[in-house]
């Protein structure tokens, strides 16, 4: 790589998410089950993503079940207490898949300069790396749950450029929440609002051989 192709370049490090974008949830069996027990679409999420309910889960303060229990607690005012814990478990154990299209083009993009994965996550996502296959995808993993701090707080993007080697402001940030993504650019980051992997194929044209 030459040092025109260097300077050229707006980033020398790609933190990616990894829910919504890599990772992408079937959310139809919690849809049916929110219609036979008479409560709108959505609403489970709604209440589980609740930051209030979320982010003990995401600080790894408490488990998976201790959260599952939360939601029904906070769906017990809208329907019985069994039917409140099914939703929760429903959520929790929402089937899941890789985008194979978006996990190729991480690759490609690792062929050229770090790749890190920056995750509001459970304790169980190393597991579930493994189950897609992925435990080798990135360079490296800066998970939530194990270092303590979520998006969008600064401290876990600093984090994340920390283990990549380089600079904030030599980093590319890739995520489907607004939020997150104006947070990285808050501190110079190249910042992409994913919605499919045309937004991240374009950005191979800053690396060389494509």
């Amino acid at each position: 790589m030459t040092a025109s192709e260097i300077s050229s370049r707006p980033f020398d490090a790609v933190l990616c998410d990894l829910d919504n974008v890599i990772r992408l949830y079937d959310m139809a069996p919690l849809a049916e089950l929110e219609r036979a027990v008479g409560v709108a679409e959505g609403t489970t999420a709604r209440v589980a993503y609740a930051p209030e309910v979320d982010l003990p889960l995401l600080l790894g303060k408490i488990t998976k079940k201790e959260w599952v229990g939360s939601i029904a607690s906070a769906l017990s005012d809208q329907v019985p207490h069994t039917h409140a814990h099914e939703l929760g478990m429903a959520l929790a154990n929402a089937p899941f898949q890789t985008d194979d299209v978006m996990v190729g083009l991480l690759r490609r993009m690792r062929g050229h300069v770090p790749l890190v994965l920056v995750t509001n996550a459970t304790p169980e996502l190393e597991r579930d790396l493994e189950l897609m296959g992925l435990a080798d995808l990135a360079d490296h993993v800066v998970s939530s749950a194990r270092v303590g701090v979520a998006k969008p707080d600064q401290e876990i993007y600093e984090i994340a450029a920390e283990r990549a080697g380089v600079a904030t402001h030599q980093c590319m940030f890739v995520d489907d929440r607004l939020e997150n993504v104006e947070a990285a650019i808050s501190l110079g980051m190249t910042g992409v609002h994913y919605q499919e992997p045309a937004d991240l194929q374009k950005m191979l044209g800053f690396l060389p051989d494509n």
